[in-house]
């Protein structure tokens, strides 16, 4: 995996290491103001107003949030299997087994038994739930029991199934989700035996999101809410969010990681990503910190001032002669640094070192 840095360090540091490339030292250590002096720098530059931004570029790939293993609560053959990229929403089959549609419906409580005239419980509320929002709650009043209102309710839903309206909900006819999902891998052709230990599918919801790792070192850029900017394979450019951080599929829960896998949920939505090729690698820049507009210099134009006082400064050239200006450094990337002070403004001509 190619990780592209731009991470840079801090003011004070990128001073000291510009000095060590060969940027001047010099030995005022007032306020540096108008020394006249006559001495050419090895180099020039201008002071500019820019934006800054540390960042750090990774490659990832488009996919979908919550992934999730679907298993068969009953034993039995794979008749219609699912449809990898399908989105499947409340009502509709995932895959059919023996024949018979394995049904999602929505829910945060598994399908865990039988549901039947005489049952009380949450699943049974789901179920009462998702009856009403398909149409067949006529006269069903919606709470945890399952009653003679609920039966006549679930045959009628049978029926719309062509399944055999027997007014039981079986283990295994149904699927609870939390809402519409996306099927991101078809686990079980058709044909396949099937049961309890058996993944059928894989879904995930239908949130499209980047996945992309960085190292244990860049933990701070997995914080909730860090920006992200994401060239999506096309060459689309998308901004998002991160969102949250997930384990590889099929790690073990207690594994060392080499890096940290993040989850980034993009603005737009699912608009966002259509039309793009999930196979390509789209290329995502955290953004750590950021700075609008600022006073920037090249990096090797920091001054280190010596003396009591200490601190930074910039040579500033005006015609033959030139006087060393006291600034406050602030941060840096692609090799500028922010600079400020009262003496100093855009269009300025400073010295640079040189190697």
């Amino acid at each position: 995996m190619k990780h592209r840095t731009g991470f840079l360090v801090g003011g004070a540091a990128v001073a000291a290491a510009a000095l060590g490339a060969g940027a001047l030292a010099y030995g005022g250590g007032g306020d540096g103001a108008g020394d006249g002096r006559d001495d050419p720098p090895p180099a020039t530059a201008t002071i500019t107003r820019a934006d800054l931004v540390q960042s750090k570029t990774v490659d990832g790939k488009i996919d979908f949030a919550q992934r999730r293993a679907v298993k068969s609560a009953v034993a039995g053959t794979v008749t219609v299997a699912a449809r990898e990229g399908a989105t499947v929403t409340r009502g509709q089959a995932l895959y059919e087994r023996d024949d018979k549609p394995v049904t999602l419906l929505y829910g945060p409580v598994p399908a865990f038994r039988e549901m039947k005239v005489g049952a009380r419980g949450s699943d049974v509320l789901q179920l009462e739930r998702n009856l009403v929002a398909l149409g067949y709650g006529s006269g069903l009043y919606v709470d945890p029991r399952f009653d003679g209102a609920t039966k006549a309710a679930v045959q009628q839903w049978q029926k719309s199934l062509n399944r055999t309206p027997t007014g039981r909900v079986g283990q295994g006819d149904v699927v609870f989700q939390p809402e519409q999902v996306t099927v991101v891998g078809a686990d079980a052709a058709l044909a396949d035996q099937v049961g309890p230990d058996t993944v059928v599918l894989t879904v995930a919801s239908s949130r499209p999101v980047v996945r992309a790792e960085l190292d244990q070192g860049d933990a701070s850029l997995t914080a909730h809410g860090t920006r992200v900017e994401v060239t999506l394979p096309s060459g689309a450019d998308r901004r998002g969010r991160v969102t949250g951080t997930v384990r590889p599929e099929g790690s073990p829960e207690a594994a060392p990681q080499d890096g940290i896998t993040v989850e980034v949920t993009l603005d737009g939505g699912a608009s966002a990503v259509s039309g793009e090729d999930t196979r390509a690698t789209a290329s995502v820049k955290f953004v750590s910190e950021s700075r609008e507009n600022v006073l920037t210099v090249p990096v090797e134009a920091i001054v280190a001032l010596r003396g009591p006082d200490g601190g930074y400064g910039l040579q500033v050239i005006e015609g033959a002669t030139s006087r060393m200006v006291r600034v406050e450094t602030g941060m840096t990337a692609d090799g500028r640094i922010e600079v400020r002070g009262g003496q100093i403004k855009e269009g300025l001509t400073v010295g640079v070192a040189t190697e």
